[in-house]
């Protein structure tokens, strides 16, 4: 069945959960199951962004809904309650989540 994608929603989350149908930017990799998610972004605009960290994202990115990565990997699911301009990172999957200051690099 299919839906619209939420963005632009304001952060903090009722319940510190991911609004139904978030819009985030993912690579197909992580989607598709073939590698780990390593790093979750919430820019500063309230963007998110789920990479593997190993992959050139550019031209491997869709815009998909958020549930559909929680429902694979529960990590990603607390990471609701990060502020924006926040990111994730980690090695592995069996690593604990890092945060830290996020911004993007001068292009």
């Amino acid at each position: 069945m299919a839906h619209d994608v939420v963005r632009g929603v304001a952060w903090p989350y009722p319940g510190s959960r991911f609004p139904r149908h978030l819009g985030v930017v993912a690579q197909r990799t992580v989607l598709e199951g073939t590698e780990p998610a390593r790093s979750v972004v919430d820019d500063a605009e309230g963007d998110w962004l789920v990479s593997d960290g190993v992959n050139d994202p550019n031209g491997n990115a869709v815009l998909v809904c958020m549930e559909h990565l929680v429902a694979a990997d529960g990590t990603i699911a607390p990471l609701a309650a990060m502020p924006p301009g926040t990111e994730v990172w980690r090695a592995s999957p069996d690593e604990p989540w890092r945060i830290q200051q996020h911004t993007y690099a001068d292009a």
